[in-house]
Formats: structure tokens, sequence, C-alpha cells
């Protein structure tokens, strides 16, 4: 648990940062040089401690952790959030433990109660008529993209916890950046020469901490927790990420507290606990 909560913590400034990080620098570079810097670091590393390749079938099991958490996720939340505040994605990303939960339960053929998918169908009602709402009526570009990033993430959180359990943590997270590291360090060059950056200190100090942290060092604690389990239950620590983006968004960005997210953060929070609730074993 203690794992899965340093985890969660370094997760949860990820939406903020991402946010500060897009006023200076393109989503594309932002997305992309993330997954370069940290493909190198995690290269740096399995080349240091020499460590065995994955084998067969574990291949292409580290290519979907590498497609969610690597290229899914990064790439759709740095091009929505530049045109939705963080509190916004926060309680829009806050249907992720669900939504994990609902991948781990496909992944491993299990079969919750029923009560488990009505409640995470809840949470996704909840998640989509927040976002309807607060879009005047209608979903947003962005929100479509939020809910593709959770989906992402999810398959690359539910497939990661298991692969941990075979590779290793760090090694799972490790050999997924570097999959994925040619093609992201093309997408930066390009970036770089599409779009030459002109960022503040505090702009490039946030993608610096998307890159190192929520990229890389943050995933090593995660599925850390995730492979030393129960996944059911070190899952739900992802239930506090949402409160605390919020609360991050409010300090470090000055975005107003307002009643429709804080209501809705609450409904997608609970709804998501429950159903995660109904899944842990008895």
């Amino acid at each position: 648990m203690g794992w899965g909560f340093l985890g969660v913590l370094a997760f949860s400034f990820t939406v903020p940062f991402t946010r500060i990080a897009v006023g200076g620098l393109s989503p594309l570079l932002i997305a992309a040089g993330r997954g370069a810097v940290a493909g190198i670091l995690a290269a740096a590393a399995l080349l240091a401690l020499r460590q065995r390749l994955p084998r067969g079938t574990q291949w292409a099991r580290v290519a979907v952790v590498s497609g969610g958490v690597v290229v899914g996720f990064p790439f759709l939340t740095s091009y929505a959030l530049t045109t939705t505040p963080a509190t916004h994605g926060a309680v829009v990303i806050g249907v992720l433990p669900a939504a994990t939960a609902v991948m781990a339960v496909l992944r491993g053929h299990e079969r919750p109660p029923k009560a488990f998918w009505v409640l995470a169908a809840l949470g996704a009602v909840a998640a989509v008529s927040f976002a309807a709402l607060q879009g005047l009526g209608g979903l947003h570009l962005a929100d479509l993209l939020l809910f593709g990033a959770v989906v992402s993430a999810a398959i690359g959180y539910a497939e990661g916890g298991l692969l941990a359990r075979e590779l290793g943590a760090w090694q799972t997270i490790s050999w997924s950046l570097v999959v994925a590291a040619p093609v992201m360090i093309a997408l930066t060059a390009a970036a770089l020469a599409e779009q030459p950056p002109a960022a503040t200190p505090i702009q490039w100090a946030s993608f610096g901490y998307l890159a190192v942290v929520s990229q890389y060092t943050g995933f090593l604690a995660w599925y850390r927790g995730l492979a030393i389990g129960p996944m059911t239950q070190v899952s739900q620590i992802q239930l506090t990420q949402p409160v605390m983006t919020i609360l991050w968004a409010a300090l470090l960005l000055a975005e107003p507290l307002t009643w429709s997210t804080l209501l809705g953060g609450l409904a997608v929070v609970a709804f998501a606990a429950l159903s995660v609730r109904t899944r842990l074993p008895h």
C-alpha cells in the first residue's frame, strides 16, 4: 500500500504540471519529449544493471503497456489540457480507478458480482454527465481525449501490474519506455523543428517533472505496489488521486473550486470506490 501511495502521489501532479507546461511548449513536444527523456533514463538503467530481455509473448505485453502509459495517456492528456482546466481534467480522469478495475477483471478472467458492473457504469455516467454539464450541454473534443486517456491508462496499469510480477516493477516500465523510445525521440525532434520552444523556467521544470517522475520513477513505485498486491486492494489508492489533483490545481494554478467541480468529483470518486470495493475478496 505504501508503494502504491507513492506512485499515486507522483501521478497526482501530472495534470497540473501538464497544464503549466502547455503554456509554453507544444502538446507534441510534451508528450513525445517526456517519453524520450524517460526512455533514455530507462535504457541507461537497464544497461547499467544488466537486465535480461523480455521473452516470447512478454514483448507483446510490454508493447501493450507502452501503448497505454507511454503513448496513449501522455498524448491524449497533453492535447486535452490545452483547452480545459486541470480541475475539469482531474474529475473526468477520476473514473480511472474503476476503469483499471474493469480492465483487471477482463484481463484476469474474473467473475465479479453484478453490482461491480453497475457501479462501474454509474461512475462512467457520472464522469460523462459532469463533462457534458460543464461543456454547456455537450461533450467537447477535450473530454473525448480525456476519456481516451482513461482507457489507455487503465489498460497499461492492469497489464503492467501483471507483467511486473514476472519482469519486476521497474523493469516493466523501463522496457515499455525503451520500446517506444525510437518513435518518441523522432517525434521530439519533429516537434522541436516545427515549433521551437519558448518556455519559462517554470514550464521547463514542469516538463522535467513529467519526464522523470510522471513517466518513469512514479511507475517504479506504482508497479511495485501492484506487483506485491493484491492488485484489487492496492488499486483503491487511486481513489485519492483526483482529490489530490484538484487540490494541487487550486494551489498551483489558482483554479477556482466550484460547486460543480466538487460535486462532480465526489460523485465520480464515490462510484469508483464502491465499484472497486465490490470486487475485493471477502
